[in-house]
């Protein structure tokens, strides 16, 4: 799958314009004449729908920046970084200050939108030409469109929504679409995509059953309609081939990559990119370099930028004898004085980094290290499903007892224990939940949100003002380009 999606697809780089903005700056568009494609000089075979597929696969690899943002946001991390200013829209989005001038959010936003254009294409002409396999290629489109809207409305709740490609001028026509109408499209591509799709992928990385399904019980839960999310949630944890792996050590490792827990991740690979003037452009994960010690010098780790550092709060959050603690954080003191390294403080040095995603040494065997890192992006793992699972049956008012049993399969691991399992039930039990959702997940991505949703956001971020934070602004270029088209976010 690493060879699946670094594929040049230059014939498809006119499918990332839309709503007025571009992916790689004013060169790319000397490139759209010359690349034009039409219904009449694509999708006439096999090879063009899979390249195709593969340029709609690309987009998910500049989501590493919503991955470090998820976390800066909320209370797990802090911006870090070499100064207050380094960076000022990952500081601005950590202080909660930031305005619809961020060129980071405003990243997200075309990032997601060029994932989503290259998905409409595709689909457009599905039908176009007959194959054997191209529903399983139609049925990975549905998936990617689906998983670029998830991340659309998590950021930006309303959003403009088109199943066809988007078109300098749609804007000022095409409004924001309301929350509930985007979840709509998302389950209905999901469905599609569970009904074509099988449990094991054509190519090791592409999109299965399994995560189709994850990704629909995740969406139910976004949504507290918890039947519905148990229903999913419990198809994935009893029909599908995934169980959790023994040592937590090895799932952020490279051998542990696209491995048993993985429902779905996001395959970086080590080939060079274009630099920091295109970080979209990277094939690597540029995360991992951004999370990185500065100034490293040591034994495993290499160095990097020291940005979305861990909090005492979160570290504090780990209870006496969990296994977890030191692969998720790396306690740099300690870590020191053991091995003789050496490093240096960044802004907001807390003395701990995300140890999942630091440089490896070893790993990088081409191009930057900051840029170029091979280290997958775990975007959904069972022990995600299985906590969602919990989740799903105690706030709906389902099943304690088979929440208890979800939740205590992720605790007896990281305990290596059945001593540490949770017997409490209601509220204690959602408290717990929420909790092991933390500690289990942290680094990755997903506590912002989880506050966001469980409404809990205001009590433990920093600045958080309810009624305005629980979504970011619409980047104040598009709210140009609309010509009044589109209000912003409130209080915005």
């Amino acid at each position: 799958m690493k060879k699946y999606i670094n594929k040049t697809i230059q014939s498809l780089l006119t499918l990332s314009i839309l709503l007025g903005a571009t992916a790689c700056g004013d060169a790319y568009l000397e490139d759209v004449d010359r690349y034009n494609i039409d219904s009449e000089s694509y999708f006439n075979s096999e090879e063009d729908y899979y390249n195709a597929l593969v340029g709609a696969y690309d987009l998910l690899q500049s989501s590493y920046v919503n991955v470090m943002l998820g976390e800066i946001a909320s209370d797990n991390t802090l911006a870090g970084g070499g100064s207050a200013v380094d960076v000022p829209g990952f500081q601005q989005i950590d202080d909660m200050i930031h305005t619809p001038v961020n060129s980071n959010l405003r990243d997200i936003w075309t990032w997601m939108y060029a994932g989503v254009n290259r998905v409409n294409f595709i689909l457009e002409f599905q039908d176009k030409t007959d194959f054997p396999g191209r529903e399983i290629i139609i049925g990975e489109a549905y998936f990617l469109r689906a998983y670029y809207y998830f991340e659309l409305v998590k950021w930006f709740g309303p959003v403009p929504l088109k199943q066809t490609r988007y078109e300098l001028g749609d804007e000022t026509t095409i409004p924001r679409s309301p929350v509930a109408d985007v979840y709509k499209l998302i389950q209905d591509d999901l469905k599609y995509a569970v009904e074509h799709l099988e449990y094991t992928a054509p190519e090791v990385g592409r999109v299965t059953k399994g995560a189709a399904l994850a990704l629909l019980g995740k969406a139910y839960l976004y949504q507290k309609q918890y039947a519905e999310a148990a229903l999913v949630l419990d198809r994935v944890i009893n029909e599908g081939p995934y169980d959790l792996v023994a040592d937590y050590d090895s799932i952020f490792e490279n051998d542990g990559e696209n491995g048993i827990e993985s429902v779905f991740e996001v395959q970086y690979t080590d080939a060079e990119g274009a630099g920091f003037e295109c970080l979209q452009c990277s094939e690597g994960n540029v995360a991992v370099g951004f999370n990185s010690i500065r100034t490293y010098d040591g034994p495993l780790f290499d160095s990097g930028f020291s940005f979305n550092v861990p909090t005492q709060e979160a570290v504090d959050a780990f209870e006496d004898g969990d296994l977890r603690k030191d692969v998720a954080i790396l306690d740099i003191e300690n870590w020191a004085a053991t091995t003789g390294a050496t490093y240096g403080t960044g802004y907001e040095h807390t003395g701990f980094f995300n140890r999942k995603y630091l440089a490896r040494k070893g790993d990088l065997n081409t191009g930057d290290q900051n840029l170029t890192n091979p280290n997958n992006y775990r975007s959904i793992r069972f022990a995600d499903v299985l906590l969602m699972a919990a989740e799903a049956y105690n706030s709906g008012g389902i099943d304690d007892t088979k929440a208890q049993t979800y939740l205590n399969r992720v605790r007896e691991r990281a305990f290596g224990d059945s001593a540490h399992n949770v017997t409490s039930t209601g509220a204690a039990l959602t408290d717990a939940i929420a909790h092991e959702r933390r500690v289990e997940l942290v680094g990755e991505g997903h506590r912002f949100f989880d506050l966001v949703r469980t409404g809990k956001a205001a009590q433990e971020i920093d600045g958080f003002t309810a009624g305005k934070n629980e979504v970011f602004p619409i980047p104040i270029e598009e709210i140009q380009f609309s010509n009044g088209n589109w209000e912003q976010n409130p209080n915005y």
